[in-house]
């Protein structure tokens, strides 16, 4: 008995001591937020359903250059899927979407017993077993060549790392692509050059994306091909359509062969510098631990506690998504003054360039949380903006890595409004104010710059349905709000009265398209009728991916405007909540078939609310201006449980370029930038129990919610700084002042808090 009773005394005592070292060893542990990040999260996608429409991006934090395996055919825009079980090599990539595909893009593979150098001879059968992916590491097992691939990342630059088996007749293929490209190699210096052309969308003016790569190997054979066919043996040097290279080695099994890679948008000596300022002596690994030392501080701006784990991922994978686009175009000269390649001369210029990136997607959200988190590097953009108007002579809209022709709006009009306002400073404002009037008054020599259909809109305050401008109702609106943006730019800069006054009439124009008749905005002739028969549930036609019941909430600056349109608050919540209620039916004669925005809010089971799609993402904090907040704290919370899993399938439509991730942190922060362009972020609820919010300025703004759970979903009250808190918006300088947001977090709704019109954000009718 007594020994019995030691025993179960023994092992006690070191079960508690187990326990107690292991919680300690957890609480002392490093806080490695990268770790959290799946960038396979949003790949289980196609063109017939997005789930994100990602790809695994290994890169740092908006890096000149990404890199991905690719699984897809080359110059497909669907360059890594989940479903996937073949990689064709590994691509340098500076894709913002599948939909928009890629620009100066090139691609190296491994390969093993034969000389296989086209993309589907190459290909190996992989696992997702056998696949490590990181923001800062990527390696994965080719089982058709033996071969473990592994990359990792600079700004400008890479190390590759292929561990071959023992083989007489081991390779690397390198692959400049079609559309015209230009390969060297040079075995004495075991270094290969080259540039691709190839470019989607934008036709930028002398475009070549310059490489070089070092193998640390001698190079034993070495042979260019054209397409699918070698050229002859002394044949080290090829321009044509589709150019590539291998080059061979024996290899004994187990040996690493490393690959120093860095590329230029200028020149080959340019590469070479990037390559050299760069990589420097770093070896593979010391190049993953400084790409893995950045990501972890970058990442761990905001630090969560608490949540699931499955939330503290998701969260992580979202905030990764935010920080790749724009990515930077401009590189650092031998003089270390930045210098950029511009796709408008096909020259070199000094300063800043960004690119990569649709403002459509994200004014609403992306460049906001920019302007909160990291403003410096928008200051960079915003210079890099200057840059685009003075060589281009507009503003980009969409920058791929020029002009590309797609969406509509105006939206530059609201990130650079947005930024200004926000404090942000460094940069020639006044020209780019002169870009905006510009912009807003003038059609451009594409429809996606300038304004499509400025002449009417000037004229009758809106873009008529009758005239031949496709997506006109949606082109109003988002003028409409552009303008207001202006006119709060103006305001902020001093400028003439009557300049003033003009955009803040104009900022009225969406009211020209709103109907009574069904309380919906609504395309309009050019004789002033409504167009008829009307679908609220049509998509496009007078709208942009989405229908009426969709639009009819982008009044993001005059909330209070379309309460009164609608009737008053009551009438206004009820038609937020029909949203919601209403059958997910929609009419796609417009298009002629289901487009995958359509599917994606058909199989929600949220009604008509396409979060997949960014025109209704700020909608359910429009509660807040209408006094039930509780139905915000709700929905958003519905939302962030539903649409996000840090998974293949973890998203709900297209990732975007950041957008929708933004909202996904923006909303478990507990906030949302509604009206960019103002300094008021509405209301939600936070996600997790605390966050920790490290702000450029030094400053730190902690929230705290210490009952938050999935029941307890509903704020009953909100103390700042000790003090209560009764309004249902936050303002940016208050938050950048750093300091404690308290909530009190209840499974019921507080229907008394923030109910009172003094309570409400920002609403231009309001203000006046």
């Amino acid at each position: 008995m007594k020994n019995s009773l030691r025993l179960c005394l023994f092992l006690c005592t070191s079960f508690f001591c187990f326990s107690s070292a292991t919680a300690q060893k957890k609480k002392d542990a490093p806080f490695e937020p990268a770790e959290l990040v799946n960038p396979l999260m949003g790949t289980d996608s196609k063109p017939e359903l997005s789930t994100g429409n990602t790809y695994p991006a290994v890169a740092v934090p908006w890096g000149m250059n990404l890199w991905t395996p690719q699984t897809g055919t080359m110059g497909h825009g669907w360059a890594y899927t989940y479903d996937a079980d073949k990689i064709r090599g590994f691509k340098q990539t500076h894709q913002p979407s599948p939909w928009m595909n890629d620009y100066g893009q090139f691609v190296i593979m491994p390969v093993t017993r034969k000389m296989r150098f086209d993309q589907d001879g190459r290909a190996s059968w992989f696992s997702h077993k056998s696949e490590v992916a990181k923001p800062y590491h990527y390696s994965v097992y080719l089982a058709d060549h033996d071969v473990t691939a592994e990359f990792t990342p600079t700004e400008r630059a890479a190390q590759f790392r292929f561990t071959y088996p023992k083989a007489d007749s081991s390779f690397i293929v390198i692959d400049a692509l079609d559309r015209g490209s230009y390969i060297k190699v040079i075995p004495k210096e075991k270094k290969i050059i080259g540039y691709t052309t190839r470019a989607a969308r934008s036709n930028p003016k002398d475009f070549k994306n310059y490489f070089v790569i070092y193998v640390d190997k001698p190079i034993a054979l070495a042979r260019t091909f054209r397409g699918k066919s070698l050229t002859g043996n002394d044949t080290l040097e090829l321009t044509s359509n589709h150019s590539g290279a291998v080059i061979g080695f024996k290899t004994n099994d187990g040996e690493q062969v490393n690959l120093k890679v860095a590329s230029s948008f200028i020149s080959f000596e340019q590469a070479e510098l990037n390559l050299k300022r760069e990589l420097a002596q770093d070896n593979f690994e010391a190049t993953k631990e400084k790409a893995r030392q950045l990501w972890n501080t970058t990442l761990g701006k905001i630090k969560v506690e608490g949540g699931t784990d499955e939330q503290q991922r998701t969260f992580y994978s979202c905030l990764y998504r935010t920080l790749f686009f724009p990515h930077k175009m401009y590189e650092v000269n031998a003089q270390n003054k930045a210098v950029h390649y511009s796709p408008y001369t096909g020259k070199v210029h000094d300063g800043y360039r960004f690119a990569g990136t649709g403002f459509w997607d994200t004014f609403r959200a992306l460049y906001p949380f920019l302007n909160f988190l990291y403003p410096s590097i928008n200051v960079e953009m915003q210079a890099g903006l200057v840059n685009d108007y003075l060589e281009g002579g507009w503003l980009p809209e969409w920058s791929s890595p020029g002009y590309a022709d797609i969406m509509v709006g105006n939206n530059s009009a609201s990130v650079v409004a947005d930024a200004y306002i926000k404090g942000l400073r460094g940069y020639d404002i006044e020209k780019l104010y002169e870009a905006l009037l510009h912009g807003a008054n003038n059609e451009g020599p594409i429809s996606a710059i300038g304004r499509k259909g400025a002449e009417y809109y000037k004229e009758l305050g809106y873009v008529p349905y009758d005239v031949k401008i496709n997506e006109n109702a949606a082109r109003t609106l988002e003028y409409s709000y552009d303008d207001f943006t202006i006119y709060q730019l103006a305001k902020a800069l001093n400028k003439p009265q009557a300049e003033i006054d003009l955009y803040a009439k104009r900022g009225q124009n969406y009211r020209h398209l709103f109907d009574p008749s069904t309380g919906l905005m609504r395309g309009k002739n050019q004789d002033g009728t409504f167009q008829s028969p009307f679908n609220p549930f049509k998509w496009g036609d007078a709208f942009t991916e989405g229908n009426s019941w969709h639009y009819s909430w982008s009044v993001f600056h005059d909330v209070q405007g379309l309460i009164d349109l609608m009737g008053g608050k009551e009438n206004f919540v009820k038609k937020l909540d029909s949203v919601f209620t209403l059958p997910p039916v929609f009419d796609d004669s417009y298009y002629g078939s289901v487009i995958h925005e359509i599917r994606e809010m058909q199989i929600a089971n949220m009604g008509q609310y396409a979060h997949g799609n960014q025109p209704i993402q700020h909608m359910i904090y429009l509660y807040n201006h209408a006094g039930a907040p509780w139905k915000a704290q709700y929905w958003v919370r519905e939302t962030l449980n539903r649409m996000y899993k840090p998974t293949p399938d973890g998203y709900i439509g297209d990732e975007d370029n950041g957008q929708t991730s933004a909202w996904y942190v923006f909303s478990a922060l507990g906030f949302y930038p509604v009206t960019p362009g103002t300094t008021q972020y509405v209301l939600g609820a936070p996600l997790f129990p605390k966050m920790t919010v490290t702000l450029e300025n030094g400053k730190k703004l902690t929230i705290e919610a210490p009952k938050n759970s999935d029941e307890n979903r509903y704020v009953q009250s909100l103390k700042f700084n000790g003090k209560t808190y009764d309004r249902n918006w936050l303002d940016h300088f208050d938050l950048m002042k750093g300091g404690k947001l308290k909530f009190e977090m209840g499974p019921k709704p507080n229907m008394q808090r923030g109910t009172k019109e003094s309570a409400f954000p920002y609403s231009f009718s309001r203000q006046q």
